[in-house]
């Protein structure tokens, strides 16, 4: 059945591109020379045609279509040696090509970058990670970190100290896709939010998309994190790990059948508890995580691949019997790569994914949450011509969502799973008409519909006024939406840009949260009766220049967004306790708008960026601040991230950042008064007061001996807050009992100051 799909749609492309017939096509998959690792985003370019090429997809596929004839074609790919090769295309062939690393041969030029790629594409908001460089930067306790590195570009801002949330755009912390090998990741942290759940030594490439994103990523309104994991060596077998102070990892990656077939392993875990228990007052508590990928791909034979990923990682927090704790992340990916013809790429997903959390108190009560998505996805890539390159698919997600519930004798809130089918149509293409304009557009159509097995309260101002129930197999009320999606890039002069983007998006899963960097016990819950889907519609601009042959860039994007069906509580509630949470919910409207400012330095022995953001975030929700708009617990005027990278000899690399972030919105008590003898505290206006500033500088050095043989070693020497400031982790009021009895003060808490860390990373 699935073939006879496959061939219907393979026809309708094929009648849609009849009168290109003339063309021929060369197509094929870039690879890593060294460790068959297919290249992401890799450029084929044709000299004898200026304005003629193409990239690489997410598996290393390419396929450009041009008029017969001899050409001399280029590939070139991010720290790989170009490599050029005259091609006879007289009929429609099949061209692999492999790249070799940082080397140089006859005809081969080393380049670091596409050194105009923030010239030439139309995509905006878009920052693809170098994940090698992402080692050179210092971050907590020396584990390089994916996400951190994120939270330093423009428009990307952390959610404080000790978090690993992230908030884009104005955007909230569960308006993130994030994404790993198609599937999505519902909380990407690890030891409350000190670390991400993505080891680097597993991934292959990240990017970021901050609101335009293409019409096949849909389901949240702020931003995509696109994480793939390496597909393993299919050459020979290799370790690599690294032993630092508090974790330690180790990855193991061989051919399963050579250069058809090949496997990666790579596990982690931290060991704080291990050194916890030599004291006697901590020696029955838990604190630590693990995780591990692994991924497995299979060529059935030149037009057909098919590759099989999982991920799964728990964090265990626990002192004796009084408190446990524990949280986690799996997912599961088949996927089935198909070249259906010359011009035609097919890939089929069939993805898992899962996340839950349980905490335990004494034995007597337990808390516990769950989310399980199965999730069936069918994308085409149409390599028309030169000049368009047309994507269309669907995906069907299956969701079960287990909401907070609270079980023990001394609080009784059970309540059931709900299901729901989420679904989405999609049509995206780019299209570029000459050297001057480039235009990516499309369209997703979003449904979501409630499926039954649960009884779905229906609210008006907080009164009941309906009990729906919906039987087993019973499909509820349905939500219907239209994405439309344009971006549009035009090339000034040669080293100049404008761009322009507007994006729809939509979202029907939503985090319930009383804090502002996150909690395990956050609550996802699904749209009802009560919650519809929240929409975004964003407009942006921006500005590209580059200087001196391309070693420097400066880009400039303003954006505004406007939001609807926001969700915001009720002063004073609690999602842990709340009977029912949709009771406590208020809805509103929201907007954001700022400015991101990103200078780069991309060559020289000195590399690296500042970036800046000047933002703005509000709501306005009937029943909170009399209606008047406030700002969202996200919003922050100011942030400023400066990362430098600088190549001292051959064997030695210094990194340094500096942050510095204007306080998130939060609101502080005014006053206190009593009644019958029982305090009572009064508070402001919501998200009326800040947080203060925090600032902080971090610097590394890497120690990387040259080796010729397979064996290699480096040494990462780190410290976190160099000057030793204390940055706010919390703000508590409490009455002072010692010099000014039933005054009530702030007492700032702070996480950390000066964090050394050392790390030994090898390889062979």
């Amino acid at each position: 059945m699935q073939q006879k799909v496959l061939a219907w749609v393979g026809l309708l492309f094929i009648c849609f591109g009849l009168h290109a017939q003339k063309n021929v096509t060369i197509s094929g998959t870039i690879k890593d020379g060294s460790t068959g690792e297919s290249l992401i985003g890799a450029t084929v370019s044709v000299e004898e045609l200026p304005n003629t090429g193409t990239t690489t997809n997410e598996y290393g596929f390419y396929s450009l279509s041009i008029p017969p004839g001899m050409y001399i074609f280029s590939v070139s790919y991010v720290g790989f040696a170009d490599q050029k090769e005259r091609v006879n295309l007289s009929v429609n062939i099949s061209k692999d090509w492999n790249l070799q690393e940082g080397v140089t041969i006859q005809e081969v030029v080393v380049t670091a970058v596409k050194n105009d790629e923030n010239l030439s594409r139309s995509a905006m908001g878009t920052e693809v990670l170098n994940i090698k460089e992402i080692a050179k930067i210092p971050v907590l306790f020396g584990e390089k970190d994916l996400v951190k590195t994120i939270q330093l570009m423009p428009g990307v801002k952390s959610n404080g100290e000790g978090s690993n949330g992230f908030s884009v755009r104005g955007g909230a912390t569960d308006q993130n896709l994030i994404l790993l090998d198609e599937a999505p990741v519902y909380n990407a942290s690890h030891l409350l939010g000190f670390f991400s759940t993505f080891n680097s030594d597993a991934i292959k490439d990240a990017t970021i998309i901050k609101g335009n994103s293409p019409a096949q990523f849909g389901g949240r309104l702020s931003s995509v994190l696109d994480v793939k994991m390496k597909e393993g060596n299919n050459r020979q077998y290799n370790i690599s790990g690294g032993i630092g102070l508090i974790s330690s990892r180790l990855t193991v990656e061989g051919p399963i059948q050579n250069e058809k077939s090949s496997f990666i392993v790579s596990g982690r875990r931290t060991y704080v508890d291990l050194f916890a228990k030599l004291s006697k007052d901590f020696k029955d508590s838990k604190l630590y995580f693990y995780d591990l990928n692994a991924k497995a791909n299979v060529q059935l034979n030149s037009k057909n691949k098919i590759y099989f990923s999982s991920y799964f990682g728990k964090d265990i927090l626990g002192f004796g019997t009084a408190f446990n704790s524990n949280w986690g992340n799996s997912t599961a990916t088949i996927r089935w790569n198909s070249l259906l013809n010359s011009k035609l790429f097919s890939n089929t997903s069939l993805l898992y994914s899962n996340y839950d959390f349980n905490i335990g108190f004494g034995g007597n009560i337990n808390i516990n949450s769950n989310i399980k998505d199965i999730n069936l996805s069918q994308d085409f890539s149409y390599y028309y011509n030169p000049k368009n390159t047309i994507k269309a698919g669907f995906s069907v997600i299956h969701h079960n969502l287990t909401p907070t519930t609270t079980r023990g004798t001394e609080v009784q809130n059970i309540k059931n799973s709900r299901k729901a089918i989420e679904s989405a149509l999609y049509f995206n293409n780019t299209y570029k008409p000459n050297e001057k304009f480039n235009f990516d557009y499309g369209v997703r159509l979003s449904m979501y519909s409630l499926l039954g097995g649960d009884t779905y309260n229906i609210y008006n101002e907080n009164s009941l006024v309906e009990s729906k129930v919906l039987a087993s197999g019973e499909i509820g009320k349905t939500y219907l939406n239209l994405e439309p999606r344009l971006s549009i890039n035009y090339r000034i002069t040669g080293s100049s840009a404008m761009k322009l983007g507007y994006a729809r998006n939509t979202q029907s899963l939503h985090l319930l949260s009383n804090s502002t960097s996150g909690n395990p016990t956050d609550s996802w819950i699904g749209n009802s009766y009560n919650i519809k889907p929240e929409i975004a519609d964003q407009i942006s601009v921006g500005l590209s220049k580059n200087f001196f042959d391309n070693k420097y860039e400066i880009n400039i994007e303003g954006y505004y967004k406007k939001m609807k069906n926001q969700i915001d509580f009720r002063d004073g509630v609690d999602i842990n306790t709340a009977p029912d949470i949709e009771k406590e919910l208020l809805f509103g409207i929201g907007r954001a708008f700022g400015m991101e400012f990103l200078v780069k330095k991309k060559s020289g022995k000195l590399t690296g960026w500042i970036g800046y953001t000047l933002s703005k975030t509000e709501r306005k929700i009937n029943g909170i601040n009399n209606f008047d708009w406030y700002n969202a617990k996200q919003d922050r005027t100011h942030d400023l991230s400066i990362v430098g990278i600088y190549s001292l000899t051959e064997k030695w690399n210094l990194g340094a950042t500096f942050i510095f972030n204007t306080g998130n919105a939060v609101t502080f008590p005014t006053g206190k008064y009593e009644i019958s003898g029982i305090p009572i505290i009064q508070y402001g206006a919501r998200n009326s007061n800040r947080m203060p500033a925090t600032h902080r500088l971090d610097i590394s050095a890497t120690f990387e001996k040259p080796s010729k043989s397979r064996y290699q070693s480096s040494w990462n020497f780190g410290l976190y807050n160099a000057y030793g400031q204390r940055n706010p982790f919390s703000i508590d009021f409490r009455e002072n009992t010692t010099t000014n009895p039933g005054k009530i003060e702030a007492v700032k808490s702070s996480l950390f100051r000066w964090i050394p860390s050392v790390t030994y990373n090898f390889k062979f």
